[in-house]
């Protein structure tokens, strides 16, 4: 399984990305299963906090690139069907960051409640290199939460940038010790957790109110413009050089 699913407390759900051989890479069947995980969370009314993070010291490397040299898609992204679940789960969800967030990596952060990152945290969002354009409503999100010129630097130039950079661009709430994301993750949730559950459901949906409409258009005009650029001979042609390293 590239996705596992577990309860290691009362109240909190930890869904984890297990595909250390990729870098947790994110294919078809990972972001099936990380769709199938939120849904099932936002349904159980013993969940308080789902946790998300990666197996093996490493977040994730982004959308598995093999994935898109299948040029074919009819509907719904498996990327953007769970980008939509993770924007529509009632319950707070929690991003602990280590090694490489890379692409979706870091754009999904955007859509977390909270989000944490070990020191030594790598995020990079690639997207002009490959001959793509920003997803995950990056090009709406990320300005809200950066400045529009730190912005356009992370989405133009497309440059790693460390987890400190991360907390000034609103990316995520702290950088922690190296490997402390996942503990101050879990303290967190364990907090929400104790809190009064219709508190929490509704704090969550009047903070994002004033902008669902909004996310909700950057990521379909968004998936329109990436999909055709993915259908170019400029991006296949970095697709397969990034596979032949």
């Amino acid at each position: 399984m590239s996705v596992r699913v577990a309860d290691p407390e009362p109240g909190i759900r930890l869904v984890t990305l297990d595909r250390p051989e990729r870098r947790n890479a994110l294919d078809r069947a990972a972001y099936a299963g990380l769709t199938a995980a939120l849904d099932a969370a936002g349904r159980d009314e013993a969940v308080r906090a789902v946790v998300l993070t990666g197996a093996g010291g490493c977040f994730t490397a982004g959308n598995d690139l093999r994935d898109f040299q299948d040029v074919e898609t009819a509907g719904d992204s498996p990327g953007l069907t769970f980008l939509k679940a993770l924007r529509a789960c009632p319950k707070p969800v929690l991003a602990a960051v280590e090694g490489h967030a890379v692409g979706i990596g870091t754009t999904l952060l955007l859509h977390c409640d909270l989000a944490y990152a070990g020191a030594g945290a790598r995020f990079r969002l690639p997207f002009t290199a490959l001959g793509l354009s920003p997803e995950g409503g990056s090009s709406y999100l990320l300005p809200l939460a950066a400045g529009t010129k730190r912005a356009a630097e992370l989405l133009l130039l497309g440059e790693p940038f460390t987890a400190q950079d991360a907390v000034s661009a609103g990316l995520i709430n702290a950088a922690v010790p190296e490997g402390a994301a996942l503990d101050t993750a879990m303290a967190r949730a364990r907090s929400l957790a104790a809190l009064p559950p219709a508190s929490i459901t509704a704090t969550k949906r009047a903070l994002r109110r004033g902008h669902d409409d909004s996310v909700a258009r950057a990521l379909a005009e968004e998936a329109q413009v990436f999909h055709a650029l993915r259908r170019s001979p400029e991006a296949q042609a970095a697709f397969a050089a990034f596979l032949r390293r």
